[in-house]
């Protein structure tokens, strides 16, 4: 039921891994939090409750390493390069771990749903918002969207358009802007210890200044910055939405 893939992309620079949960179903990207493996996920138990899921056959589980946010938690190189790699690991996504989902799943044109928490909701996002085209639901768990504050980044071109928060205020009429009118964004938070509601909603008004159907849902107070609260959310979406 698991597989695990790993191979040198030459544009990252590195090797990576691809793991794969379950044999059927809609193909799940979820992203690993901030500097995360592949495996992250499994490890703090979202695999076990996604595990009914996987077993009915609604849905597959893949999960990537978390590159470019491993290298700007590091501290080992600047701004700039951390952009680049940003914009390559979008690259290295699309033109990558796109095709091997869709040879894995034995169609050509399987549309994939992304899925993620805190910095991994940003790198849902983002693949979404980019490519609309391979990409049809965007599950964002607690939401951190604007890294430059978070990161202090510099915002040079690699990242203006690595980041939805930049980029799509000023995405005009295009191709990719009617795909992403096709497409949904669910943001979901809490409001519990270390949230930040305020990026959910600040990336909703963006969308839904672009047309981009979306939703923000609130699970109150109790509900904290943690996989408590993502292991709790995941499971009853991607039911809904798988």
């Amino acid at each position: 039921m698991k597989h695990i893939g790993k191979w040198h992309s030459d544009r990252l620079q590195q090797e990576i891994q691809l793991v794969r949960w379950g044999t059927f179903g809609t193909p799940v990207l979820l992203f690993p939090t901030a500097g995360g493996d592949a495996e992250e996920i499994e490890r703090f138990l979202m695999i076990k409750v996604l595990m009914p899921l996987l077993d009915a056959g609604k849905i597959k589980i893949y999960s990537v390493d978390s590159v470019a946010c491993r290298a700007l938690l590091s501290g080992d190189h600047g701004p700039r390069h951390c952009a680049w790699l940003m914009n390559q690991f979008d690259g290295f996504l699309h033109q990558e771990v796109v095709p091997a989902i869709r040879m894995d799943c034995k169609s050509p044109d399987i549309e994939i749903i992304t899925a993620g928490a805190s910095i991994g909701a940003f790198n849902a996002l983002a693949a979404l918002t980019r490519h609309p085209d391979v990409f049809k639901t965007a599950i964002c768990m607690s939401g951190s969207f604007d890294l430059d504050r978070l990161m202090h980044m510099e915002v040079t071109p690699d990242f203006y358009f690595s980041s939805p928060l930049h980029f799509l205020p000023n995405l005009g009429e295009s191709e990719q802007l009617r795909l992403l009118r096709q497409r949904f964004v669910l943001l979901c938070h809490g409001e519990g210890r270390y949230e930040d509601p305020d990026q959910n909603w600040r990336i909703a008004r963006i969308l839904g200044a672009k047309g981009v159907p979306n939703r923000v849902d609130n699970w109150g107070p109790d509900y904290d910055h943690d996989w408590m609260t993502w292991r709790a959310m995941l499971p009853k979406y991607l039911e809904q939405l798988a």
